[in-house]
């Protein structure tokens, strides 16, 4: 029999009970449905609804039942619908009659939410962890890395010449914001619904401070109507869940473009690379590529958990149960992607020559003019002075420092042989000292700055 079923009689049609049962998914809140019905009981007691005898009946039997499920011993039943009553029904089949009793004043409506605000608490520590990791690999890459300039690219075209540590860490920062949001969702998750009932708040004296303190929330909701119907947390997580899966592609995108063999930036371990079922010689970054395609997932993940909460009346709906699928989803993708680009990121291999060969020295174009602007020329005038220079070149097909001075001369009188100076990575990026530049002081305050942010001295 259902624990609902006192209202209803017969059987339910066996496809609307699979339709209705959400144990596929939720089975996963066990323990922390557990450490709710923990708290509760304790409540219950304080309140006098269950004695001291009672509450410690019940507290054993659920420690019986959480080490079933912690030894993985716990067999379900067909009369089990979701975790709640697969809990609830084990706990009887231990105590007796008594288990009917810690029910009292609840409802699965406030018990799941409490669920899931508890299970959501613990995912976002582990996120964060793992994103810790891999900002701490960036600033590895980032602090083995201070003397080597790179192409800067905007357009996925040669733009400035930028440090390569200024490039590791430009992808360091995003992922410190989404850390930020994180945190911003703890807080937000940090309310208890528990104590709240079916939406009208519970019939006994439930003390909702304490039993928010007993399972470590910071305070309990203020209404109960809003309390079980609230999934603004939910959707948060699988919101930042994009905003990482984007960060993560974009990543993911640019070590593609720069371990090709167009490139050859980079090389990747073989052990973050799989080979051709056709091609002898192919290198594949499928790995990197099947990141890149999270970010879809989380994207249609968050599309449906907007069009699922968007038309529903206050308090709880059932169509509020396919809430948690999407979380999970998100979860279990993060916890599988962001451990193997941190492995991805840790093992590659950057190929200095390479990247040093691929320094385009009109990449200083903009130093040329800013030299101009030195001398009293307008920016605009310089601008377009260095623009023929670099057509000229290109027209001669020579690189740009090899431009004769007397053909500098010709576009602008004012050029002058200090100009071959200028035409240097070196001095590109030592010019660009401001803070957040890529010049290497300027880097090294910036990796500082990363690594406290990491908690590093």
């Amino acid at each position: 029999m259902k624990l609902w079923q006192g209202r209803l009689s017969g059987d339910v049609d066996q496809l609307a009970a699979q339709l209705n049962s959400s144990l596929a998914f939720d089975s996963r809140l066990a323990q922390v449905d557990i450490r709710g019905s923990m708290a509760w009981t304790g409540a219950l007691q304080r309140a006098g609804v269950l004695t001291a005898e009672e509450a410690k009946t019940i507290q054993d039997g659920l420690q019986a039942v959480l080490t079933e499920f912690q030894q993985e011993g716990f067999v379900f039943s067909d009369a089990d619908e979701d975790i709640h009553t697969a809990v609830e029904r084990r706990l009887t089949e231990l105590i007796g009659p008594l288990g009917g009793k810690l029910h009292t004043g609840r409802s699965r409506n406030d018990q799941v939410a409490t669920d899931f605000r508890l299970w959501i608490k613990d995912a976002v520590l582990r996120v964060d962890e793992l994103m810790k990791h891999l900002q701490q690999t960036l600033c590895d890459q980032a602090q083995s890395h201070l003397e080597i300039i790179m192409p800067g690219y905007t357009h996925l075209q040669q733009a400035q010449p930028v440090l390569l540590s200024h490039w590791w860490l430009s992808h360091f920062w995003p992922l410190q914001r989404d850390r930020k949001r994180l945190a911003d969702l703890l807080e937000e998750t940090d309310v208890l619904p528990l104590g709240c009932g079916a939406l009208a708040g519970s019939a006994y004296p439930i003390d909702r401070h304490k039993l928010a303190e007993a399972l470590g929330f910071s305070r309990p909701a203020a209404n109960s109507m809003d309390a079980v119907s609230d999934r603004d947390f939910a959707v948060n997580f699988v919101y930042i869940s994009a905003m990482i899966g984007t960060h993560l592609s974009r990543l993911a995108e640019q070590l593609i473009l720069f371990s090709s063999r167009e490139f050859g930036f980079f090389t990747l371990s073989d052990a973050y690379a799989t080979g051709s079922s056709i091609m002898p010689q192919k290198k594949n970054p499928d790995m990197l590529e099947i990141i890149r395609s999270k970010t879809a997932t989380f994207n249609g993940q968050l599309m449906g958990m907007l069009t699922l909460l968007k038309a529903l009346p206050s308090v709880y709906d059932k169509d509020m149960q396919d809430d948690k699928p999407a979380v999970f989803a998100c979860f279990d993708t993060l916890e599988l992607i962001l451990p193997v680009m941190s492995g991805v990121v840790l093992t590659l291999t950057v190929n200095q020559q390479i990247i040093a060969s691929a320094l385009d020295p009109a990449l200083m174009a903009t130093d040329l003019a800013d030299q101009l602007v030195k001398k009293g020329i307008p920016f605009r005038e310089a601008y377009a002075a260095v623009g023929q220079a670099v057509r000229k070149a290109g027209d001669s097909g020579i690189p740009l420092n090899e431009l004769p001075l007397e053909s500098w001369q010709k576009i602008h009188s004012t050029f002058d042989q200090e100009l071959f100076k200028v035409i240097d990575p070196k001095y590109s990026v030592a010019k660009r000292a401001v803070f957040g530049g890529t010049a290497p002081d300027a880097v090294s305050d910036q990796l500082k700055l990363a690594q406290n942010e990491l908690g590093e001295k």
